[in-house]
């Protein structure tokens, strides 16, 4: 297993990188294995406030989405074939897309979308062709000018030729129409202008949606996006919906329950937010009518509650017929509030590990002495990391996948070198684009198999944009819906002004990175002081290990005698993002008129230990936090608050200064945060160990098919492959808090021995 001992030596040089150090129980055997070479290899289901842990109880309209997984390919076939059409990319039927080219003639607009399938009772083709051309008459030359200054030609010619579609089919759904998305506009007038002459010109027909900009902060750049308009709803549908619904029989929301609709999202190898999009776009409603308590794993079988907004079980219930990757199910619940992040206890993971090596059996023993030792090991290392827990580090997750980490680009941020940020942004390895050359000249795309395609794609896109300095031919090498940062700072630095041939904002450096989206820009300062609790963590284990000292930091109110044990609750639960983390923000307070130091955004607060308090037993490392660095956090009294100031000056650390963490910038003026040192799992671990054949042998049973088979007449057979069960696989059950990460626990469990499946020493990915 050479490659996988390089796998490991990678890893642990990548998390020794951003402060990942030591162990809790070095001296307590760990094991290699591999993690998530299936996607059903790692389940995860969230664990409600009460402590019940979540389960998929029910799926309607399932009857025709037996557990067998087909390809996707396969799966468009079927929906095809039973549709006609598809509702999503339209090209996957032969359809064409809307016209791009110079010029909006009436007949060139309407051959656009001719070739398309079109149901039998809509009108004929000489009429289809009649009501375009009458559609684009309709539209005077002045509007076309106006549409042409708005958004150039190409776009302009497509909103027409979307406008005729419209009209030519008035039976069709809206969603049917393919949207046209403008290129980024980045004057806010010019933005407002679009969204009111589209509405104007076309009566109301088509609609416009910003997309690119999805907290609603619209910064410069901001993508249109142009549609066909559902038909419009009455004039005040929350009275008009209430009083229909008691015309029809219906039970208004209060007889119900509430307004927010509790439900079970499952879903395989998605993002959360992915799924959610989806069923935004479905119902045609916002994203921020859902909510949740936090994001799931992507690469993974994930189960979370989500709460909808106004929305009926009856009609969310409909959207399992088009699912795909995953499920909307029980238990239902209306309840007078939403969720919000934060409100989950925290998850319960059954992972399989998989090709388990132990260095102390010999490979000569039988399978029967390797299980036999294989359970040893692993429930003492279980049984330890249940009892001392472990390191609450960040995982690599939280530092990026790229070359330069972003918590490299936060520390950058923070010293003011906004240049040098985002030079880190748009790096990349020139290795990919030899690759990529080669494998074109020869014909050969084997060498490029180890690297997603989209990697590549966002190498040819900087380069162009670093050998152009304009933005033109490096956008067009981006991936529609990936790498929303690099698209924003080359849009901005790279935008020519039509009259004069200059670049405005080559040297407009903030203005570039207020083009990036605000959370994922924070994220990079967020990552710099998770880069520092890292390492202080690491410090603090080796200085005084377990033992509570004096200047050691506790939570206010938490052991404190007489105090209400819930006084934190309320803050604790307002200060965590989508990934159930602590947020550290710009306070509410962080203004140049005051200088008091106290934020005023509702806060958890530390106290550092007395001598006596950390002799008197009753407080323990796992009462213990450690602040992330900012100017409304206190430093613990001791040994650590001094090597905060000693490693933060360092090169290492920035040559930054934790008693000086406000910036003229609010965005990178950071007012700190508090995250307990230790953690362990919230119950008893629970290990088994297995033989098995190959990688598509799968040891678990998801959910959905344990519903699925509840509803068979006849128990299904879960498939194995017929080979020698020669392999061993380690399945772990554990529950972990909101803010740990289970990569960290399995760090511990293993000593480091738990390699994330890549392709490039494995044979088979699912």
């Amino acid at each position: 297993m050479s490659n996988a001992s390089d796998a490991i030596s990678r890893q642990n040089a990548q998390e020794r990188a951003v402060g990942i150090s030591v162990f809790v129980k070095p001296e307590v055997p760990g094991f290699q294995c591999v993690v998530k070479q299936r996607y059903t290899d790692f389940l995860v289901n969230e664990v409600l406030p009460n402590g019940e842990v979540l389960h998929l109880t029910e799926v309607s309209h399932d009857q025709n989405r037996k557990r067998k997984r087909e390809p996707e390919d396969e799966l468009q076939k079927k929906k095809q074939k039973e549709n006609g059409h598809s509702d999503g990319n339209p090209e996957a039927n032969g359809e064409q897309k809307q016209p791009n080219a110079n010029g909006a003639d009436a007949d060139a607009l309407t051959k656009g979308s001719e070739a398309q399938s079109e149901p039998k009772t809509e009108a004929s083709a000489e009429d289809v062709k009649a009501a375009k051309a009458q559609a684009i008459a309709s539209i005077s030359d002045a509007d076309k000018a106006i549409l042409k200054d708005v958004f150039g030609d190409d776009t302009t010619f497509a909103i027409l030729g979307l406008y005729a579609n419209v009209i030519a089919y008035p039976e069709r759904k809206a969603r049917s129409f393919q949207a046209v998305n403008s290129a980024p506009i980045t004057e806010k007038s010019k933005r407002t202008e679009a969204h009111l002459c589209i509405r104007r010109i076309f009566s109301s027909r088509l609609e416009t949606l910003t997309v690119q900009d999805q907290d609603h902060k619209s910064g410069p750049g901001t993508v249109i996006e142009i549609k066909a308009a559902p038909p419009k709803a009455p004039s005040n549908p929350n009275t008009e919906g209430r009083k229909n619904d008691q015309q029809r029989g219906k039970q208004n929301w209060s007889d119900l329950g509430g307004e927010y609709l509790h439900f079970t999202l499952y879903k395989e190898n998605k993002d959360t937010m992915e799924v959610l999009y989806f069923l935004a776009s479905q119902l045609k409603m916002h994203i921020k009518h859902f909510g949740f308590a936090g994001t799931k794993d992507r690469r993974g079988v994930t189960v979370q509650r989500v709460s909808i907004h106004r929305v009926r079980r009856e009609r969310l219930e409909q959207l399992n017929k088009n699912a795909r990757g995953f499920r909307i199910g029980g238990p239902w619940e209306y309840r007078t509030e939403g969720l919000d992040l934060g409100m989950a206890k925290g998850n319960e993971f059954l992972i399989t590990l998989r090709d388990a090596r132990f260095e102390s059996i010999a490979e000569a023993a039988d399978m029967e002495q390797k299980l036999q030792h294989a359970k040893g090991v692993a429930k003492a290392a279980a049984s330890n990391l249940a009892t001392s827990g472990f390191l609450n580090y960040y995982g690599l997750q939280r530092f990026g996948t790229h070359s330069n980490g972003t918590h490299a680009i936060g520390m950058k941020m923070l010293k003011g070198d906004l240049k040098g940020a985002i030079d880190s942004i748009l790096s990349y390895d020139p290795s990919l684009l030899e690759e990529d050359e080669s494998a074109q000249s020869n014909g050969d795309n084997t060498c490029r198999r180890m690297v997603p395609q989209d990697d590549v794609y966002r190498a040819k896109a900087i380069h162009a944009f670093r050998k152009t300095g304009t933005s033109g031919e490096a956008l067009s090498h981006l991936p529609g819906n990936r790498f929303s940062a690099e698209k924003g700072l080359i849009t901005h630095l790279g935008k020519r002004d039509r009259k004069t041939g200059r670049l405005p904002n080559e040297n407009d450096y903030q203005g570039a990175l207020m083009m990036i989206q605000r959370n994922l820009r924070l994220m990079y300062v967020h990552a710099y002081q998770s880069f520092v609790w890292n390492t202080v963590a690491g410090k603090r284990w080796e200085l005084f290990g377990d033992k509570v000292v004096e200047g050691d930091l506790v939570v206010v109110g938490e052991k404190d005698i007489g105090a209400d044990p819930g006084s934190n609750t309320k803050a604790s639960a307002q200060e965590v993002d989508e990934h159930g983390e602590p947020v550290i923000h710009p306070s509410a307070s962080d203004d140049k008129g005051n200088d008091g130091g106290e934020a005023e955004d509702p806060f958890v607060r530390a106290r550092p230990l007395t001598k006596d308090e950390a002799e008197s037993g009753r407080f323990d490392i796992f009462d213990l936090v450690l602040p992330l660095p900012g100017f409304d956090v206190v430093y613990p009294k001791n040994k650590i608050g001094k090597f905060y100031e000693d490693f933060m000056a360092s090169e290492e650390g920035g040559k930054l200064d934790p008693h000086n963490m406000r910036r003229s910038w609010k965005d990178i003026s950071l007012s700190g945060g508090y995250r307990k040192m230790f953690a362990r799992p919230l119950d008893e671990v629970e290990v088994d160990v297995k033989a098995y054949s190959g990688p598509e042998d799968q040891m678990v049973e998801t959910d959905l098919e344990r519903l699925s088979k509840d509803s068979e007449a006849e128990p299904s057979v879960e498939k194995a492959s017929s080979g020698e069960k020669d392999n061993l696989a380690i399945l772990l059950k554990l529950k972990l808090g909101s803010s740990q990460y289970a990569t960290m626990a399995l760090r511990e469990l293993t000593k480091g021995g738990a390699i994330a499946f890549t392709p490039s020493y494995s044979i088979t990915n699912r």
